[in-house]
C-alpha cells in the first residue's frame, strides 16, 4: 500500500475546520451538561424518594443506552410527532442536526456528571460541613460557600475525563451529516480513496485536542486545589539542628 502524505497536508485545513465544530459541540454540551448535572445531583441527594425517583430514572436511561441511539431518537425520532413539528422549537432547533447533536450530548453527559458531582459532594470531609453549621451558616450559605466549591475542586479530574469521553463521542455527530472532524475525514476519504491517511490525520487532531484539554484541566485543578500543596511557613523556615 502506498502512503499518500500529500493528501494529508492538502486537507489539514479542512480537518481543522471540522475541529472548530467539534470544539463547539464539546464546549456547549459540556457547560450546559455541567449545570444540568449539578441540578440532578442535588435532587439525587434529597432525602425524599419522591424527589429522587425522576433524576434516578433519567440517569439510568442515559447511562444505560448508547449515545448513538440517543442521537437518532432525538434527530430522527422527534420529527415523527406532529405536535413536535408544529411547536415553535421545531424550525429553529429540533429540525437542525447541529442543535439535535448538542441536545443529545448534553443529556448524555449530564447523566454521568450528576453521578460524579453526587459522589464528590458525599466525599466532602464532614468536619468542614460541621464547621459551617457551627458558625451559623444557613443551608444556602453552606451550599454556595462550602459544599459546591469543595465539591467542584474534587470533581475536576473526573470532569476532565468526561470531557475527553465527550470529545471522542462527538465523532458520532457525523452520523447525522455534521461536518465535524470525523465527518470531514469520511467525506474527503470517500472522494480521494485515501481512507487510512485521512482517518490517521483525524486521529492526530483528536489526540492534540485531548492533550490541550488535559493540560488545561491540569492547570485549572492545580489552581483550584492549591490548598492541597500548601506548606505552613514554620515548616519551611525551621531547620533541623
Amino acid at each position: 500500500m502506498d502512503w499518500n502524505w500529500q493528501v494529508i497536508f492538502e486537507h489539514i485545513p479542512d480537518l481543522l475546520g471540522g475541529a472548530v465544530l467539534t470544539v463547539q459541540l464539546v464546549i456547549i454540551s459540556g457547560v450546559i451538561g455541567l449545570l444540568f448535572g449539578l441540578v440532578l445531583a442535588l435532587l439525587r441527594l434529597s432525602k425524599s424518594w419522591v424527589v429522587q425517583i425522576i433524576p434516578f430514572l433519567y440517569i439510568f436511561f442515559f447511562r444505560g443506552t448508547p449515545l448513538l441511539v440517543q442521537i437518532f431518537l432525538i434527530y430522527y425520532g422527534l420529527g415523527q410527532f406532529e405536535a413536535v413539528r408544529d411547536s415553535f422549537l421545531w424550525e429553529p432547533v429540533l429540525s437542525k442536526a447541529y442543535w439535535c447533536a448538542i441536545i443529545a450530548f448534553t443529556l448524555n453527559t449530564s447523566a454521568y456528571l450528576a453521578e460524579i458531582i453526587r459522589g464528590a459532594i458525599q466525599n466532602i470531609p464532614i468536619g468542614e460541613l460541621e464547621a459551617a453549621d457551627a458558625i451559623g451558616m444557613s443551608k444556602w450559605q453552606k451550599l454556595t460557600r462550602v459544599t459546591l466549591p469543595r465539591a467542584f475542586g474534587i470533581v475536576i479530574p473526573a470532569y476532565s475525563n468526561e470531557v475527553i469521553f465527550m470529545l471522542k463521542g462527538s465523532a458520532l455527530a457525523s452520523t447525522i451529516a455534521l461536518m465535524d472532524i470525523t465527518g470531514v475525514a469520511r467525506t474527503i476519504s470517500a472522494r480521494t480513496y485515501t481512507l487510512m491517511e485521512l482517518f490517521f490525520a483525524a486521529g492526530i487532531v483528536y489526540l492534540l485536542l485531548s492533550w490541550v484539554i488535559l493540560f488545561s484541566f491540569r492547570l485549572f485543578e492545580k489552581r483550584m486545589n492549591r490548598h492541597a500543596s500548601y506548606v505552613p511557613p514554620d515548616v519551611m523556615t525551621n531547620t533541623i539542628p
